[in-house]
């Protein structure tokens, strides 16, 4: 009920006031049946607009970081997710990954919508980056269709570190679903998850025109801080205890 409110009568028309989305390849979204649909992941503001403008109920695998933010507003974002049925997901190991995998996968086989951001995180440059496999580990066990989808302008309108939106169109694209049926049963070999997360991420991309990056972004973010630490250190040295 919550969802639908916020759908409908609070978030959605206000999204759509704000952000006067361009929408094109919604017919892509079956009517019935479950589907995952994997975008790239530019804003905190892609959480709320794509569920905004399909039909349909989605629900998202989402960083379990904000349901436990502080303060009033992180009390308000996890009383959002949580009311809105999205599933907390704790990054911090391999056994996390396998368990957002059994999440995403109750939620398919109820013949549900799954979103699911492949790259794992947001990009902190608007570039798309390398997708991580567990939704190509999805898609092969629930034996469903991916629909790509792009995020188009929100990274302008609310990039990382920026509290609020900013008011200004964006658009959101989605692609023609993508059927892996041919690897039925080859769902733990490497190889084919690889093959068939990088033909997701290809057809994002497509979608999106974004400047690709063939690295994990979470890797791509720890480089760069390092190396931001590391010309502090060298611009600001220790001086010697006398």
């Amino acid at each position: 009920m919550f969802y639908y409110l916020l759908k409908y009568v609070v978030l959605g028309p206000l999204l759509r006031l704000m952000f006067r989305p361009r929408i094109e390849g919604l017919e892509h979204i079956p009517e019935s049946g479950a589907a995952i649909v994997a975008g790239n992941h530019l804003s905190f503001a892609d959480h709320f607009l794509m569920p905004a403008i399909i039909r349909r109920r989605i629900t998202f695998l989402a960083k379990a970081e904000y349901f436990t933010g502080p303060g009033i507003r992180g009390r308000l974002t996890a009383a959002f997710f949580h009311s809105a049925g999205q599933i907390p997901v704790d990054r911090s190991g391999k056994e996390a990954g396998q368990a957002a995998i059994r999440e995403g996968l109750g939620v398919l086989r109820k013949g549900e919508l799954l979103g699911i951001y492949p790259e794992g995180t947001r990009s902190h440059d608007g570039r798309l980056y390398k997708g991580k496999v567990g939704v190509a580990a999805m898609a092969l066990k629930a034996q469903v269709p991916v629909i790509p989808c792009a995020m188009i302008g929100t990274f302008e309108a609310q990039p990382p570190g920026q509290k609020w939106p900013t008011f200004q169109r964006v658009s959101i694209r989605f692609g023609a679903p993508l059927d892996f049926s041919r690897y039925a049963g080859m769902e733990h070999e490497k190889a084919v998850l690889r093959a068939v997360t990088d033909e997701i991420m290809y057809a994002i991309l497509g979608l999106s025109g974004q400047e690709y990056v063939d690295k994990y972004a979470a890797v791509v973010k720890a480089e760069e801080a390092e190396r931001a630490a590391a010309a502090s250190r060298r611009k600001f040295p220790r001086m010697p205890l006398s």
